[in-house]
């Protein structure tokens, strides 16, 4: 049913200084800007999926929506959008499996900048049937352009994306057997908790439960995201001489890996960067 993570969405509420911190952060150029339904949105594609940024525009409904999503959330990761080679039989699926999809919609966008146009074919889940997190799923036969790198020691690709869950049972039910991702890791530790990572893709979807969050019904949540990048060392000093505040290299849980934490520059979206072990995904 879901063949990859087509994009994230990050709510901001100013467009042109989210769209400048994370051309520094990626040392890449946005690859589609549109404004419509409420919205200015700017895309960066990576190698393996996509991040939107979306700031509210306008007075309209839909403008009022965002921005409610807005204030109610604050800035920061705010949707998982999947992708799938079929979308009338992915609607089929998720009416069986009660995740509540409303009718799928035709969507097009057109690129500020160069005139272009793509469409796709979406829908959506109910929020309340996926754990409080807003998922999409849509179907293209066109693909972005890639974000052209400004600079040597660029982001290269998503590695996984973490969503904070209360309830690991129902949460592993969710992304495993109704959503029919690949289970690839079930471990649990007794100081950072337990970790699930399911892969879409050429990337995962890594839930955690935390020890001692014992509060079942509470929603799950959008956490962070991680980064790939080829040469840890030089994307550090790119960074820092952006003025970018990240943290030192340290080694990471995974053998062979190194990690470092963005602490600016990325709304407020809980970023780590890591370069993969043996030129591997993280």
């Amino acid at each position: 049913m879901i063949t990859s993570l087509d994009h994230v969405v990050v709510l901001t509420g100013d467009i042109n200084a989210a769209s400048a911190a994370y051309e520094t952060l990626f040392a890449r150029t946005p690859s589609w800007r549109n404004s419509g339904d409420g919205a200015d949105r700017v895309l960066f594609t990576l190698d393996n999926t996509t991040l939107e940024l979306m700031a509210p525009r306008g007075d309209d409904d839909a403008a009022q929506r965002v921005r409610t999503a807005l204030a109610t959330q604050g800035e920061g990761l705010a949707s998982l959008c999947f992708r799938t080679s079929d979308i009338a039989r992915t609607h089929r699926r998720l009416d069986r499996l009660t995740l509540k999809p409303e009718p799928v919609a035709e969507v097009e966008s057109r690129d500020e900048a160069s005139g272009a146009t793509l469409s796709w074919k979406r829908t959506r889940a109910a929020t309340d049937a996926t754990r409080g997190v807003r998922m999409f799923f849509l179907e293209r036969e066109q693909e972005r352009p890639l974000s052209v790198r400004t600079m040597p020691a660029s982001i290269t690709a998503m590695d996984h994306v973490v969503v904070a869950t209360a309830d690991p049972e129902r949460a592993a039910a969710l992304y495993g057997a109704r959503l029919g991702l690949d289970m690839a890791l079930d471990r649990s530790h007794p100081e950072w908790g337990r970790l699930m990572f399911f892969r879409c893709g050429d990337l995962v979807v890594e839930v955690t439960h935390r020890p001692g969050k014992s509060e079942t019904d509470a929603p799950d949540r959008l956490r962070g995201i991680c980064w790939r990048v080829a040469d840890i060392d030089a994307t550090h000093a790119r960074l820092v001489a952006a003025g970018v505040d990240v943290s030192e290299v340290r080694t990471g849980r995974k053998p062979g890996t190194r990690v470092m934490t963005v602490r600016t520059g990325t709304c407020g979206v809980p970023t780590l960067l890591v370069q993969p072990s043996q030129g591997k995904p993280g």
